[in-house]
């Protein structure tokens, strides 16, 4: 058996299209494009690529962007000054600061200085916790493409056992609390579990993201499950892998993303999507506590 392979890159485009349709609808109505301010401190190579990718991705869509790069020498005070003046800032409705962040800067406290109705990461705490309430508004846009990912699939959530490797605030937690909310039954593991091997092999979704190439065994995949592969890792001969043994998960899984070409691409086109959600919330009694 081989898996059939989920396009993230095809379900990207599908979404960027609806997204700009959406924002064609808003202007014909007479209102302003959604605007999304992306701030990028210091030169790192990755950051640099990812915040490149969202930008152009911008234009496809119709969304404005507000690009800020700054060094790395740059203060905590300075940063939360620019943070002060985008949440004034009435043309924009999204916020994102890439991360990691240079280490003298605190990301938690840049996080919580975001106004939530513009935190399009979905990681301030008001917005998690509305997740974890069931009530989400701005929902982290990772766990919020993964979930799109597995939509696409047609296979019913709903009971299915689901095993998520990796307890991050930007992916393993919230992952957890959507396939909570789609009715899984979820295992979050993490450094210390006991037996991987065995939870991964009674699970029938797989969501691997801990930045360990090749860290997932594909003989611990049950026959049919479907495996999400969050990992992107780039390997000492240049060769980029993900979390999962990827050839050898192929023949065992039902439904299997690939890296590239998976989750990556829906993270950004989500992040799209929510800065549209976050100017209409902005328009509605939505966002009121």
């Amino acid at each position: 058996m081989t898996a059939q392979r989920i396009d993230g890159k095809q379900l990207a485009d599908e979404l960027i299209c609806k997204v700009r349709d959406r924002i064609s609808a808003r202007i014909a109505a007479g209102k302003r494009a959604p605007g999304l301010a992306v701030v990028l401190l210091g030169d790192d190579p990755a950051s640099a690529v990812y915040v490149n990718s969202k930008r152009k991705r911008c234009e496809e869509a119709g969304v404005v962007s507000f690009s800020y790069d700054l060094p790395a020498s740059t203060s905590q005070a300075e940063l939360l000054t620019l943070i002060d003046e985008l949440n004034a800032n009435p043309d924009v409705d999204g916020i994102l600061v890439q991360l990691p962040l240079p280490e003298h800067l605190d990301s938690d406290l840049v996080i919580d200085h975001i106004n939530p109705h513009k935190d399009v990461d979905g990681f301030h705490p008001y917005n998690f916790g509305r997740l974890a309430q069931r009530r989400p508004l701005l929902r982290p846009c990772t766990p919020r493409g993964i979930m799109t990912l597995l939509e696409s699939t047609g296979v019913e959530l709903a009971g299915l056992d689901a095993v998520v490797i990796g307890a991050s605030n930007i992916v393993g937690r919230p992952m957890a609390l959507e396939l909570l909310m789609a009715r899984c039954t979820v295992t979050i593991c993490h450094s210390k579990t006991k037996d991987l091997a065995g939870k991964v092999a009674a699970a029938d979704i797989v969501v691997a993201g801990v930045g360990i190439p090749n860290f997932v065994k594909g003989e611990w995949v049950k026959s049919g499950a479907i495996v999400i592969d969050v990992g992107i890792n780039r390997l000492d001969t240049g060769k980029l892998v993900g979390d999962v043994e990827f050839d050898t998960a192929n023949k065992q899984a039902g439904w299997i993303t690939p890296v590239p070409g998976g989750v990556g691409p829906m993270t950004v086109a989500t992040l799209l999507e929510n800065t549209l959600d976050a100017a209409e919330q902005r328009e509605s009694d939505a966002i009121q506590p």
